[in-house]
């Protein structure tokens, strides 16, 4: 099934994305520079990441898998 129509598996999903935008704004904080089109959405990613660290590490703390 795909993971747009499981709860859990979207949630995953885009934890993942969050985190690793994330992690690829404090490596490479360049490519990550641009707020506007298709690299903006990862930008807006990896500001959620960058505001919000405890919460996304109770959420992947409390995750069943």
């Amino acid at each position: 099934m795909s993971a747009l129509f499981n709860f859990n598996s979207f949630l995953t999903v885009v934890l993942l994305v969050i985190c690793t935008c994330t992690y690829i704004k404090m490596q490479f904080p360049a490519i990550l520079n641009d707020r506007t089109g298709f690299r903006g959405f990862f930008w807006k990613a990896a500001r959620i990441g960058l505001s919000h660290q405890i919460l996304n590490m109770e959420i992947c703390n409390q995750s069943p898998d």
